[in-house]
């Protein structure tokens, strides 16, 4: 990895900050902002405090989450001051993330208009989800899957395993990376290797829960059971099929808030929650598995990483625009002849969630507005169509040979 990075990606990295700060201040100044900062500042005033998570109060996220959380609530004493400083700390990792991006294409020999078509439009997709990219953490695991992807592709798999294992540590999503590692640990150096690598990637997290398990095994416990157990939220693309329906043929629908989002209701949606849950399990295992099935280069495991990312994303039952940011830093990486489509229907389902989030999210949620239901289901089949480019099978042209054709028989 190089320590002085290349004039195109320090601007594409500066271009990006100043898109997210623009677009983060103009939403808040026009009073759409629909923001967890409040939350996060009560979670990091009760620890400053000296209260623990898990144990005096109910914590949602991984413990590798806490220090995000925590420093602007050691420096600053108000709402206003603790959202600057959130912000200014998630700036500084958006920063890092595009030159971490920019690593990552350099190791892959992504070069010349290709690559400057890709950091100039990664610095860009702030102004498409500025509503939510400086004002949630998901830069940070984002930000450090784009750091373990720069080692892999550089050969570090070690290295890149323990990161990926950092970034499981503060949102569990980077552990769709590790079935990937683990097949390359093994083609690199076998059971050893193999037992190696996903030590690594395990031991942060573990470290990170242990403190928290000893202290409070029911606390840790019901944080991940109400991750698991979440019911449908609104913008899913299972509940993008359900507004459909019920746009266009009636179908009676509910909402409710709770887990932290507000939700469809009823025997229809807890149906499709458990068949996305089941589709959510087989695609990713799918990605796996055709990893498993080709040879691990550093092109595939970037492909096949985005891909697992992306499966994960679109089949979920809760589908928060801030997970598109997971997508912002890792799609791009995708090279090849479809490279450019990739990244098209990335940049397509931010926009497609920026047409309703956030100015149109209430509406959405009370009254099931139709324009912005039409667009979650949009954006879920647009996530939809970029699994699929990504995991549909290469085809490779035929060699051409030329043969000289076989005597027949008895011929002189």
């Amino acid at each position: 990895m190089t320590l002085r990075p290349p004039r195109d990606a320090l601007l594409a990295s500066a271009v990006f900050v100043a898109a997210a700060a623009a677009v983060t201040v103009a939403w808040q100044l026009l009073g759409h902002a629909i923001t967890d900062v409040p939350l996060y500042r009560t979670y990091g005033e009760r620890i400053a405090s000296g209260l623990v998570p898990y144990r005096d109060f109910a914590f949602e996220y991984p413990p590798g989450a806490l220090p995000a959380l925590v420093l602007p609530a050691l420096v600053t004493d108000s709402l206003t001051a603790y959202r600057v400083a959130f912000a200014a700390e998630m700036a500084v990792l958006g920063a890092l993330g595009v030159l971490l991006l920019a690593e990552g294409l350099r190791g892959l020999g992504r070069t010349g208009t290709d690559r400057r078509v890709v950091l100039a439009t990664v610095a860009l997709l702030p102004l498409l989800l500025g509503g939510v990219i400086l004002t949630r953490f998901d830069l940070l695991p984002a930000a450090l899957v784009a750091l373990a992807l720069a080692l892999l592709l550089a050969g570090r798999l070690r290295a890149g395993a323990l990161i990926v294992g950092l970034g499981i540590a503060v949102k569990l999503y980077p552990a769709l990376l590790v079935p990937l590692l683990a097949i390359t640990a093994w083609r690199k150096g076998g059971r050893r290797e193999l037992g190696i690598v996903v030590g690594l990637a395990a031991l942060p997290a573990l470290l990170a829960y242990l403190p928290f398990t000893v202290l409070a095994p029911d606390g840790v416990l019901d944080s991940i059971g109400r991750q698991l157990g979440r019911p449908l939220q609104i913008e899913s693309l299972g509940s993008g099929v359900l507004l459909a329906l019920h746009h266009a043929f009636g179908l009676s629908l509910g909402w409710a808030s709770g887990s932290g989002s507000q939700n469809l209701t009823g025997t229809g949606p807890d149906v499709v929650a458990v068949l996305l849950a089941i589709g959510q399990v087989v695609a990713v295992a799918l990605v796996w598995a055709s990893f498993a099935r080709g040879p691990a280069t550093p092109e595939r495991l970037a492909r096949h990483a985005a891909a697992a990312v992306v499966a994960f994303v679109a089949l979920s039952k809760v589908l928060s625009p801030q997970f598109l940011v997971w997508l912002v830093l890792l799609v791009p990486l995708v090279g090849g002849p479809r490279s450019r489509a990739a990244l098209w229907l990335a940049v397509l389902a931010c926009a497609l969630t920026a047409a309703w989030f956030p100015v149109r999210y209430w509406e959405l949620v009370r009254e099931f507005d139709p324009l912005a239901s039409w667009l979650v289901l949009a954006r879920g089949m647009t996530l939809l169509a970029l699994l699929a480019v990504l995991t549909w099978p290469a085809t490779e042209r035929a060699r051409a040979r030329s043969r000289s054709p076989a005597p027949s028989p008895g011929r002189t």
